[in-house]
């Protein structure tokens, strides 16, 4: 037990006679090690990207709102009365009429 530990701690395993095989499966396990830490970070960027996207949709959707609101209160019609009698313009006093025209098609 204790000859095997140090023949493996000195890495006979690596130049010994069926050596390739060993070296084959190390490099096999690196390959997929190195390819499994690629799809890692792949990943981890993309967790990032949509976090930021997300704050961004809020963020335009805050903006949405309040631009919305704003306009509604612009097309209140005391606001546009407040605005526009600065220019000297006040609402008619009388309703609008509706006139009706009749034609004949002969």
């Amino acid at each position: 037990m204790k000859q095997g530990i140090y023949a493996l701690l000195k890495g006979r395993f690596l130049i010994s006679d069926d050596a390739m095989k060993n070296w084959r499966f190390i490099l096999f396990c690196t390959l997929l090690a190195i390819i499994m830490i690629a799809f890692s970070h792949n990943a981890e960027k993309k967790v990032h990207e949509i976090a930021r996207i997300n704050k961004e949709v809020k963020e335009l959707r805050s903006e949405f709102v309040d631009t919305r609101k704003r306009l509604m209160q612009l097309k209140m019609e005391s606001t546009i009365i407040n605005r526009v009698s600065a220019l000297g313009i006040k609402p008619s006093e009388t309703p609008p009429q509706k006139l009706i025209i009749k034609r004949n098609l002969k």
